[in-house]
């Protein structure tokens, strides 16, 4: 036997697997790297999250990257030499970190590389016919597996589109399979740059369960700061805190046929930038909108789609526990106003059924690579129907 496909058949047939979850978000503010230690696979997973960290980028190459993500024309060469880049640097991050953490990188048996979205067309978006959905991500999974010395799984979303998926959200198998409850419906909520949940009903019920993205999460918050107040992002809510929610604005924004359209559905800042808020802005006629008012209303946009999407769903409140994740939980303003919004829901951290939150969505591609090496290597789509072989594998020799 080729001792490469040896190997890949000796961590599979390991009780756990020690694996590496990489994820790099739409806010382009640095990897996250979950140490994960994953026992079994399917249902009889368990995970237990060793380490994590999040490294935050460098001015120079955030610069970069935004000058070729979700825009509609990007140099080539650009393209080409972050592709190679960002999977180089993403391999030296990982070795730094392991030295840190005092573990040898031939005790890991695996990476799980999302890479970094630099743009996503779902069909719904781009509106050609002859074309199918298309997500493209880069962070070279080739130069992360020669650069650490460890086997690295990557392209989870381009099976995804290739049968038929959007590309996103991606949390529909492992969220269903690790985290529905018996007796009570479970949402679990993840605010990134976009926002997106997945809806659990018990194991006893006869509904099915729905994984989709609402719209805007921090995405248009953070543009918005960005370009007004010249920081990164509105910590613990304090510009939203300042400003007043502009009641044309918020109507203007919401009205937009998207939030209108049937689920499961995806998006991203393709669609969702401080273009499409300028613009809507000025057809509504809302004009000298003071930036603290713009971020409060932003804010209070994101947090009304969700809620109004999970009020749309959601038959029983009473019996419905909603576990939030991602940057957004960290914004007072927005979690007070989805508390107001659905007064119904318990709602808490993902911590409470899982672990770190903010470490969600690197566990989930961890997750993934485990069920292709030593589960059935399959995915569900969004509507959790069709199973999807996924993933693509890069050795490191």
């Amino acid at each position: 036997m080729n001792p490469t496909i040896k190997k890949l058949h000796n961590i599979a047939q390991k009780p756990s697997r020690t694996i590496i979850g990489l994820m790099s978000g739409t806010s382009l503010d640095g990897l996250d790297i979950a140490l994960c230690e994953i026992y079994g696979s399917g249902k009889t997973t368990n995970i237990e999250l060793k380490n994590f960290k999040t490294i935050f980028y460098d001015p120079n190459l955030k610069k970069r990257l935004k000058g070729i993500t979700s825009v509609p024309q990007a140099s080539m060469e650009e393209v080409c030499l972050l592709h190679s880049r960002l999977g180089n640097f993403h391999g030296e991050l990982i070795l730094e970190i392991l030295k840190k953490w005092g573990i040898d990188q031939s005790q890991i048996d695996c990476i799980a590389s999302h890479g970094q979205t630099i743009y996503h067309a779902p069909k719904r978006q781009h509106n050609q016919p002859d074309i199918p959905n298309a997500t493209l991500q880069i962070g070279d999974g080739d130069h992360i597996a020669h650069k650490t010395g460890i086997l690295t799984v990557s392209d989870f979303r381009q099976k995804h589109t290739a049968a038929g998926g959007e590309g996103a959200p991606m949390a529909a198998f492992v969220d269903r399979m690790l985290f529905t409850d018996n007796r009570k419906e479970r949402i679990l909520l993840n605010i990134g740059g976009i926002a997106n949940f997945t809806y659990l009903p018990p194991h006893t019920s006869d509904k099915k369960p729905i994984t989709t993205d609402t719209g805007p999460g921090n995405t248009l918050i953070d543009n918005a700061v960005q370009k007004y107040f010249d920081d990164d992002f509105d910590k613990d809510g304090h510009i939203a805190k300042q400003g007043n929610v502009h009641a044309t604005a918020l109507q203007a924004l919401k009205s937009d046929s998207y939030f209108e359209s049937s689920l499961p559905k995806t998006t991203g800042p393709e669609f969702f930038n401080m273009n499409w808020v300028d613009n809507r802005l000025s057809k509504a006629g809302v004009h000298n909108l003071s930036s603290e008012d713009l971020v409060a209303t932003l804010t209070r946009l994101t947090a009304e789609t969700i809620a109004e999407t999970i009020n749309n769903i959601s038959d029983d409140d009473s019996n419905t526990s909603l576990y939030v994740s991602g940057g957004g939980f960290h914004n007072p303003v927005l979690m007070e106003w989805l508390r107001e919004l659905l007064p119904d829901f318990a709602i808490g951290s993902f911590a409470e059924i899982g672990f770190n939150p903010d470490a969600k969505e690197a566990v989930l591609f961890a997750v993934l690579a485990n069920e292709m090496l030593a589960g059935e290597g399959f995915l569900m789509d969004a509507d959790g129907d069709k199973k999807i072989n996924f993933g693509k594998i890069s050795f490191p020799d």
